[in-house]
Order: structure tokens, then C-alpha cells, then sequence
């Protein structure tokens, strides 16, 4: 009798120590699935932010041909831009990246998600409406720094030709971008309350 307890006993505890590596193996799995979501996205924003931090870096070596004061502000807003937006982006996604899902309670989690969720996609938002006012800025720097020395202030022709094209360009990528990062977060969301 006192074998047969002893032998219950043991299968009860393997038992139970299967359910608790089982349980880590699908938190492990879902950590990786979760994080993997993100990944795309971030080495394509991460060369995105390389490449903004470059031409602002170029922009700020070249400032000294900016001579005029709407110029130097043009200057000035384009160079913070590159560089500002890039990096709250890369640490928004940084930030949502980072959840441990395996490491806290799952309410916890979720909140931690939705209040990184938000940051993102607000972060995407602002970016979209300020790239319209980056879109006049850029221009009038680009003509004079790239060696034109022309002052698209005081030129009227390519304003007309140049707003509307940008505009619809910039309208339909910032759509499709936004529609992006909704679809991720959303799909992430949806690792998360499946194992809820």
C-alpha cells in the first residue's frame, strides 16, 4: 500500500513538474512569436532612422549656406525632425519589443502592451502631420544646400508642382504605414490574449 502511495505521489509530481515546463516552453514560444512581430518592422525603421540621421548630419554641416533667417529655420526644423522623430520611434518600438510576457502576470502585461500600443501608434500620427510641415521645410533647404543656391521662397513655379505631387505621395505612404503598425500591434495583441 505504502509503495502504491509512494508511487502516486511520484507520478503526481512529475506530472506536475511536466505542466510547469510545459507552461515555460509555451511562454518561451510565445515571448519569440511576440518579439518576432516587431522585428521587421524595427530593422526597417532602424534604417530609415540611419538614413534621416545622415541627412541631417549633412544638413547641419552645410548650415552655414542657409543665409537666410527662414532658411536657417527651415534648416533648423528639417534637422530636428530627422533626428528626433527616428529616435522616439526606435524606442517606442523598443519599449513594446521589450514586454515580458513570461516574467509578470498577464494583466500587468496587458496593460504594459495597450499603454506601449498607444505610444507607437500616436508616435506614427505625429509623425504623419508633421511631415506635412517637414515636406514645405525640406524643399527650400535641399535647393540651396545641394548647390542650386536658389531660394524657393522667392520663386513661385516649382511650389505649384511640387506641394500637390509630395502631398499625394506622402498621403498615400503615411496610409499605408499607419495600416502597418495597426496590423502588427493588432496581431500582437492577439499572441497575447490567446494566451490569456
Amino acid at each position: 500500500m505504502k509503495e502504491l502511495e509512494k508511487l502516486w505521489t511520484q507520478m503526481s509530481e512529475e506530472l506536475e513538474s511536466q505542466k510547469k515546463l510545459n507552461k515555460n516552453l509555451i511562454m518561451d514560444m510565445t515571448q519569440t512569436k511576440y518579439v518576432n512581430k516587431f522585428r521587421k518592422i524595427s530593422t526597417y525603421e532602424t534604417i530609415g532612422a540611419v538614413i534621416c540621421f545622415g541627412a541631417a548630419i549633412y544638413i547641419i554641416a552645410q548650415f552655414r549656406l542657409l543665409d537666410i533667417w527662414y532658411l536657417q529655420l527651415c534648416g533648423a526644423f528639417t534637422a530636428l525632425f530627422l533626428i528626433v522623430l527616428p529616435v522616439l520611434t526606435l524606442q517606442s518600438l523598443q519599449r513594446i519589443q521589450n514586454i515580458n510576457i513570461a516574467g509578470s502576470d498577464m494583466k500587468q502585461t496587458l496593460v504594459s502592451f495597450e499603454r506601449a500600443k498607444k505610444r507607437v501608434l500616436f508616435l506614427q500620427r505625429a509623425g504623419i502631420y508633421l511631415s506635412f510641415l517637414l515636406m514645405i521645410t525640406m524643399l527650400p533647404v535641399a535647393a540651396k544646400i545641394l548647390g542650386k543656391n536658389k531660394d524657393l521662397f522667392q520663386e513661385t513655379g516649382l511650389w505649384y508642382i511640387y506641394i500637390p505631387i509630395m502631398a499625394i505621395f506622402l498621403i498615400v505612404f503615411a496610409r499605408w504605414g499607419y495600416g502597418c503598425y495597426k496590423s502588427i500591434t493588432s496581431s500582437a495583441e492577439e499572441i497575447l490574449k490567446e494566451i490569456e
